[in-house]
């Protein structure tokens, strides 16, 4: 019997699980283990709440985690309850599919000024995290500024801008509804210091900005490139740039018929933030493109209001004592998915935030393939009961799976009119629920 544990129970650590089950068959026992009580991670944590059928992926994972030999060991946290080594002494191979959870940090004067929120932080109050549940961003001001031009940066605009109506049939959570519904946003800005072609924004997300009730994007005509230019680029990015062509030729009559503008201003970084104790603007650089497509700074500066700050410029894993890290790169020291003997890593722990949720699948295959090449590294630990011994003597009492489901049935009967659920926002409302 093969027995392997991994850490993290977002996309990267289930895939990884399923994979394990395809290549070694009942020949394997895989303990999956989170410090949340709940599974799935970046699925409940980090997909926007109004963007369900995403969500949906979970059900091929619940598949996985009710199997026999899989197994969910929830609200255990690793290098507290137990230790990376310990786990590498009483299983044939270690996964660490933590994930990258933390925020990449904005490294400019006035980055630490009250007001100022990282998208990790951001989008855990809205999705229910519970270490974002007390975030308590100030929404009372007109002006926000989202740093970045990704899908999250997306994320942040259109949930700031939504209708409460726009959130029938989402999973966010009360305390966040409430706060954006009497917020008094007037302005988001998204700040990218690149231009129009170079947007990480998918085609998709995008086109939702042209749909919403209360806000209307403008984009500058002058910042987008020569019509035919867009032949060059890939499909995707193409669909993404038709849109963002769209946004230019709203008449302003039109736009302001709507209290929200979502503005683009491209070419633009951030160099500094401006406040007394708290947000009050941003200052920015215009930036050119050399033929590398490298932006730089062209010295002309200017101000712009800022009651809110978020900033969605990547993410990174953080440390576990004892295992080779890269802190330029915000993830686990590997090889290809090898960080030691015995001890492996997946997903954005692995290669860094990116890629999609599907990305996943094929990293946690590979990674299963490599564990299945150093089999001869050693075989035959004792899994999962060596583990139950560490947690009974430390006190611990693991959630298991069925715990999860008593627990998403609770926030399922909790939940306002339309919603699929009304999420427990710490792990002792989670715990509760289970008395």
């Amino acid at each position: 019997m093969r027995h392997i544990a991994i850490i993290g129970s977002g996309p990267a650590g289930y895939y990884t699980a399923e994979a394990a089950q395809k290549k070694f068959g009942e020949d394997v026992q895989v303990d999956i283990i989170d410090r949340l009580p709940v599974p799935f991670g970046l699925i409940r944590f980090g997909v926007a709440p109004d963007h369900q059928s995403i969500k949906g992926v979970a059900r091929r994972y619940e598949k996985v985690a009710l199997s026999e030999n899989v197994r969910f060991v929830g609200n255990v946290s690793v290098g507290d309850d137990v230790t990376v080594t310990q786990l590498q002494e009483i299983y044939d191979a270690v996964v660490l599919a933590t994930g990258a959870p933390n925020d990449r940090m904005l490294d400019i004067p006035g980055a630490e000024l009250s007001g100022v929120h990282g998208s990790a932080a951001f989008v855990g109050w809205y999705n229910g995290h519970p270490d974002f549940t007390d975030l308590a961003p100030d929404l009372s001001g007109e002006h926000v500024v989202v740093i970045g031009n990704g899908n999250v940066a997306l994320d942040v605009a259109r949930i700031l801008s939504k209708t409460e109506s726009e959130f029938g049939g989402s999973d966010i959570v009360g305390h966040a509804l409430e706060a954006l519904q009497t917020a008094n946003t007037k302005t988001v800005t998204f700040l990218g210091r690149r231009g129009p072609h170079q947007i990480a924004m998918t085609p998709k997300e995008l086109g939702e900005l042209g749909r919403l009730e209360r806000a209307s994007p403008r984009v500058a005509p002058g910042d987008l490139p020569e019509e035919g230019a867009d032949a060059l680029l890939e499909p995707g990015m193409r669909k993404s740039v038709t849109h963002l062509r769209d946004f230019a030729a709203i008449p302003d009559g039109v736009r302001s018929e709507k209290p929200i503008l979502i503005d683009f201003d491209f070419f633009a970084s951030p160099v500094s933030i401006e406040g007394d104790g708290k947000v009050e603007g941003v200052t920015v650089e215009r930036t050119e493109l050399d033929d590398d497509l490298r932006s730089s700074g062209t010295g002309e500066t200017y101000t712009i209001p800022a009651s809110l700050v978020v900033t969605c410029i990547g993410y990174q894993t953080p440390p576990i004592e004892g295992v080779p890290y890269e802190h330029g790169r915000g993830r686990f020291a590997n090889d290809e998915g090898r960080i030691l003997p015995g001890l492996y890593c997946v997903g954005w722990a692995r290669r860094g935030p990116s890629g999609t949720i599907g990305t996943n699948r094929p990293d946690g295959y590979g990674i299963v393939d490599l564990i299945d090449e150093d089999a001869s590294s050693g075989q035959g630990k004792e899994g999962r009961a060596a583990l139950d011994n560490v947690l009974e003597a430390r006190g611990k009492e693991p959630v298991r799976f069925s715990d999860w489901k008593r627990i998403e049935e609770a926030e399922a009967a909790r939940a306002r009119d339309g919603a699929p659920r009304e999420k427990f926002t710490s792990i002792e409302e989670m715990i509760g629920a289970l008395s």
